[in-house]
């Protein structure tokens, strides 16, 4: 990553959830490491999500989730890959059982981290979206 061209990505939390701490959290840790962080807050409906990650160009979305909102989770999956967003991989934290995160992840969703993931895991994979991306990119002749 250089500072000429961040990671971008939004932070919010999806549909009626008004847990925001969590996600006010990791926009912090995310801002500290130099993302560039589009933080949408709650109350936001995966239309409003993926209209905003097309908009801003971002390289990932972050849903905290403490509320059972993973239908509309699923939803802005879909969302996206209609959009062309394809490559946006979804990310999400928070309280999600683990039935649930399974199913999340056959929909789509990139990775899940739970309460009590570390910051250094979190950093880990949010830096390594731009090497991933970079490699499945095809080689310009």
């Amino acid at each position: 990553m250089s500072a000429k061209n961040p990671i971008k990505m939004i932070v919010t939390m999806i549909g009626l959830d008004g847990h925001t701490t969590g996600g006010q959290v990791i926009a912090t840790l995310l801002k500290d490491a130099g993302v560039e962080v589009v933080y949408l807050g709650c109350n936001q409906t995966p239309e409003m999500i993926a209209h905003t990650a097309l908009q801003e160009a971002v390289d990932a979305v972050g849903i905290s989730s403490h509320a059972s909102n993973y239908g509309q989770i699923e939803e802005l999956v879909q969302l996206l890959r209609r959009r062309g967003l394809e490559d946006v991989p979804v990310i999400c934290g928070g309280n999600i059982p683990r039935h649930a995160g399974e199913r999340l992840k056959a929909a789509g969703v990139a990775e899940i981290f739970p309460p009590g993931s570390s910051r250094e895991a979190i950093l880990d994979y949010v830096f390594s979206l731009r090497a991933r991306r970079a490699a499945a990119a095809p080689a310009s002749t």
